[in-house]
Formats: structure tokens, C-alpha cells, sequence
């Protein structure tokens, strides 16, 4: 089965309701993906810095989270009810920044909607199950070096200060990963209630 995402793009939806290999618990994450052509160049930039959790790029909307397999459906079902509150929206990606000296980090930023992103993000960690202290307050953005050397993060900085992309968000997916496997999309939730 698959599901469009922002973009346009489609992607095969897990359907399964175990972690692979059995295990008790599994680790979730939900986000945004930057797409086409944007986010094909913001990955390899990320690549490019050497930056060992190089990931497709995305706007984080619930970091990883380990949670019961079990509460997998009841989480799903919270998601579902979170899209179709929230309309569709228009995410504006612009230049850079930083989060040094706390934490090794650059990233595009989000110039335009970003309080569409935190009512986002606040309405998800709303559910018991997914319910957690944050490290730092909410802060949407997209990482494009993470943890490598100074200069490797100032060239990044310096690189991308003027990249700018535009787009419809339509939907968030659901990631997952059971230690052995890499994030996996698991299933996109379409904004609006929009089938």
C-alpha cells in the first residue's frame, strides 16, 4: 500500500503491528520531509559533512521515542486525530543557524511556519504514550551537520546561508527503527483529514 506525501511523492506504508524481530518496544519518530528537489540536496550536504546519522532531511516534529509495540494502534489512532485537526500549510526554508556552543548542530532554518510546526509538535507529545521531557524547548528546524568538526560545521553555515525552498506541507510520517534497522517510514497521516 502506498500514501502520497508532502511533495508528492509516495512511499510504502508498514502495516505490521510487531517490531522486527520480535521485540517488546520500539523506537518512533515523527517528522516532515523536506521534499524534491530540496531535500535530495540538503541529505547529501549532510552526507558530505561526514555526519555519521545522516539522515533524509526532515523537520522533526517528536524525536526518537521508544514506546510499547503494543501501544503502536493507540498512538496511530492519536496521529490520525492530530492530521485531520491541523490544515495544510506552507513551510518556507531559509538560510542558516546554529546551535553552538550547546550542541554541535547547524541547520537550515524555518522561516514560515513554524508556529504551524510547534502546534504541531505540542498537539503529538500530547498523547500518555508519547509524553516526554525535551532536552532544549521546541525549535523547528532542518540539521545539515551534526557532531563533526568546527570547520566541517562553519562550511555548512557558510554553504547554505543562502538557500531558500518553498513548499505545501500536506502530511507527517511516522518512522521507526528497532536498533538493528535504520529509520523506516511507517506511515504518513495526511493534514486536514484528507484521504
Amino acid at each position: 500500500m502506498t500514501q502520497p506525501v508532502a511533495g508528492g511523492v509516495a512511499r510504502d506504508v508498514a502495516g505490521s503491528g510487531t517490531a522486527p524481530g520480535g521485540a517488546d518496544t520500539i523506537q518512533i519518530g515523527i517528522a516532515v520531509d523536506v521534499p524534491e528537489p530540496w531535500g535530495g540536496l540538503l541529505t547529501r550536504r549532510r552526507v558530505e559533512a561526514g555526519d555519521p546519522l545522516a539522515v533524509p532531511a526532515h523537520v522533526t516534529l517528536l524525536g526518537p521515542t521508544e514506546i510499547p509495540v503494543r501501544a503502536l494502534p493507540a498512538v496511530e489512532e492519536h496521529l490520525d486525530r492530530v492530521a485531520a485537526a491541523h490544515l495544510p500549510f506552507t513551510l518556507h526554508l531559509r538560510g542558516t543557524g546554529t546551535f553552538r556552543p550547546v550542541t554541535q548542530v547547524v541547520f537550515v532554518a524555518v522561516a514560515a511556519g513554524i508556529s504551524e510546526c510547534e502546534l504541531l509538535a505540542a498537539a503529538i507529545n500530547s498523547a500518555p504514550e508519547l509524553r516526554r521531557e525535551l532536552r532544549f524547548p521546541y525549535h523547528p528546524h532542518v540539521t545539515v551537520a551534526q557532531d563533526v568538526p568546527a570547520e566541517v560545521l562553519d562550511k555548512a553555515y557558510e554553504d547554505l546561508a543562502d538557500f531558500s525552498a518553498l513548499f505545501q506541507v500536506e502530511a507527517f510520517t511516522l518512522f521507526s527503527h528497532s536498533g538493528a534497522t535504520r529509520w523506516q517510514p511507517r506511515r504518513d497521516f495526511r493534514l486536514g483529514g484528507r484521504s
